[in-house]
């Protein structure tokens, strides 16, 4: 099985996915949080700190990219293959919050099925020698949404096709819908990735048990709780040797204490699950800089 890790806006950059790959390892892909491109400008410092080849030396990342412009697409595609020397990037199509969605991006972009066709091949003709995969969700508002845009999908050579089995208007809520899953999995020669609800070790075997075709899988919210999923133990000292890790190098390069709060604040909005009963030291965690 390989294992990807998905993007978390704020908190999986460079200097988490470095103690994690560090501390606790196991990923084959890290993906970055989205580039969200303005017009004629460059990457942001932000940006352009995280996806630096130095800051991820020891593991394989592949910068994502959230947009609705094949134009501003193809500059950053450019930009990252010939300045940064990567090899595949990855078109955000699942984004849900509805900010992105409002400006027809993330999956508010796949309500525009001709839209992504006519995106797609804008990027295939000016960056034809770059690996594109795509993080899609089924659809906006209906799974049966999907049928056209995997026709789409299917057009063209992408790398991968990572699929959150879930539409726009479920969120994160419910169960994902595997059987929209399975049926898309029955309409493309594409290689899949599956992303959704995968929280522990139980979880993926019984995905792959029900997939056996399918044999790499995206977790985010999972690892983000629990940094070890994939290893099946947490100890108190490894957990301990990341959290330092993290703040040592949160330290470093932010100024002041409150930025640093904020990070940690941010990471312990999901590992406080690990510690459900020490509920008092959770919340004074939650009260700090509110």
């Amino acid at each position: 099985m390989n294992y990807y890790f998905a993007p978390m806006e704020g908190i999986t950059g460079y200097i988490y996915r470095n103690a994690h790959n560090k501390v606790f390892g196991g990923i084959d892909k890290y993906f970055s949080p989205f580039i969200s491109p303005i017009a004629k400008k460059d990457l942001k410092t932000k940006e352009r700190n995280d996806i630096l080849p130095e800051h991820n030396e020891s593991l394989h990342l592949v910068p994502q990219i959230l947009t609705n412009s094949a134009k501003d697409f193809v500059r950053i595609g450019k930009i990252l293959a010939n300045d940064y020397e990567y090899e595949e990037i990855n078109l955000n199509l699942g984004c849900p919050v509805r900010t992105v969605v409002s400006k027809k991006k993330g999956s508010g972009f796949l309500a525009y099925p001709e839209k992504i066709d006519e995106f797609l091949d804008i990027v295939y003709n000016e960056l034809p020698n770059l690996k594109l995969s795509i993080k899609t969700r089924l659809g906006m508002t209906d799974e049966e949404e999907f049928d056209e845009l995997l026709e789409i999908y299917n057009k063209y050579p992408l790398s991968e096709l990572i699929i959150h089995a879930r539409i726009q208007a479920d969120y994160y809520k419910y169960t994902p819908r595997l059987h929209a899953f399975k049926k898309a999995a029955g309409m493309t020669n594409h290689k899949l990735c599956y992303n959704g609800d995968l929280c522990s070790l139980e979880d993926i075997e019984a995905f792959h048990k029900e997939f056996p075709m399918v044999d790499t899988v995206m977790i985010g919210r999972g690892l983000l709780t629990n940094p070890a999923l994939l290893q099946g133990t947490l100890t108190k000292e490894n957990l301990l040797t990341f959290h330092n890790e993290i703040y040592t190098s949160y330290r470093e390069v932010l100024s002041g204490d409150t930025p640093v709060l904020y990070k940690m604040k941010e990471l312990w909005c999901y590992m406080g699950a690990l510690v459900p009963d020490d509920k008092k030291e959770l919340k004074q965690i939650k009260k700090l800089i509110d």
